[in-house]
This record gives structure tokens, sequence and C-alpha cells, in this order.
């Protein structure tokens, strides 16, 4: 028993250090849930989104802190470093493959917190030069979002084609004829 007392008293910076990274593990789990949760009321989404969104950020999070614990615990640096960087390599790739999975997935989180767009808007992808998609936005979800066309066809694209390509809002593009036409009757 002496022995373990004394094992803990030469070890209690590292557990202390391990308690303050759990607790800023459960903080940041706790910040990330409100964040999403605002989100998805500000931008009217579907709550299966968010749980998908906060599905990935508690798991990002929950790796970064075994990484970080496991550094306070001494583990080779060096291995750490070639694991991470094998990850980051896939992530990498995540968002620069085209037509990968993860490059719908992450385009997804990046939707979500930085695109414009949310249900119910009327959009038109600028695909080509004479080619255009258009259509209500119905469903975003972790792989796809579903356009309704104007003639009543439900269209899914990759997210990632959001992030690829130009978009352009049709309730913008009436608010600016409306603007217009009323600086002609001044």
């Amino acid at each position: 028993m002496d022995d373990f007392v004394k094992m803990l008293e030469g070890q209690s910076l590292r557990i202390v250090e391990t308690a303050v990274v759990i607790i800023l593990y459960i903080f940041l789990r706790w910040l990330f849930s409100k964040i999403v949760k605002s989100h998805l009321s500000r931008r009217l989404l579907h709550e299966t989104r968010g749980m998908a969104v906060r599905k990935i950020f508690r798991l990002v999070l929950l790796i970064i802190s075994i990484v970080f614990i496991l550094i306070i615990w001494g583990v080779n640096q060096t291995d750490l470093a070639l694991f991470l960087g094998s990850a980051l390599a896939v992530v990498g790739v995540a968002f620069f493959a085209q037509w990968s999975i993860l490059s719908n997935v992450t385009s997804s989180i990046i939707l979500f917190f930085g695109h414009p767009v949310k249900l119910n808007d009327e959009i038109v992808i600028l695909e080509a030069k004479d080619y255009e998609i258009e259509g209500k936005v119905k469903d975003i979800g972790l792989f796809f979002i579903t356009l309704e066309t104007p003639d009543g066809e439900d269209v899914t694209l990759p997210n990632n084609i959001f992030i690829s390509k130009s978009i352009k809002s049709k309730a913008q593009e009436n608010v600016d004829e409306i603007s217009s036409e009323e600086e002609h009757h001044d």
C-alpha cells in the first residue's frame, strides 16, 4: 500500500493535468453542443443534422483529449507524431478529394457552420457556362443535399458540390430586383 501511495505522490502533477484535460473535454463538449443547437435554430436545420455534426465534433474532441493525455503520461512523441501525421493526411485527402465520402462529411461540417444555404432556400448552382441546377433546398444531410426542382423533381447532390461550385440564392436575386425597381420609381 505504501508503494502505491508513493507512486501516486510522484505522479500527482500528471494526475492533475489529466483531470484538467478531462474537465476541458467535458466543458468543450457541452459548449459545442450549445453552438450546434444555436446554429440549428438560426438556420432552420433538422435535428438529425445537428446530431451528426455533434457526433463528429465529439469524436474529434475525444481524439485530441486522448492525444493530450498520452503526451502528459509520456508516450513516445515520435510514434505519436507519426500516427497524427497519418491521420492528418487522411483528413487532408478528405478535404480535397472531390468524390470521397470523407470529402462529403467535411463539406457537411463546413456547410453547417459557414454556408448561408438553409432549408427552403431557392438556389441556383452554377455548374458550367450554360448549365445550371435550380431548386428549393429540401434536406441537408451528412452526405447529400436534396433540391426540389421547379418541375417538382427531387435532385440529390453530394455536399462537396456546394463547396466547389458557385451558388446563387434566388431570394437575394429577388431582393436585388425589388430594390432596383424601387430606385427606378424614385
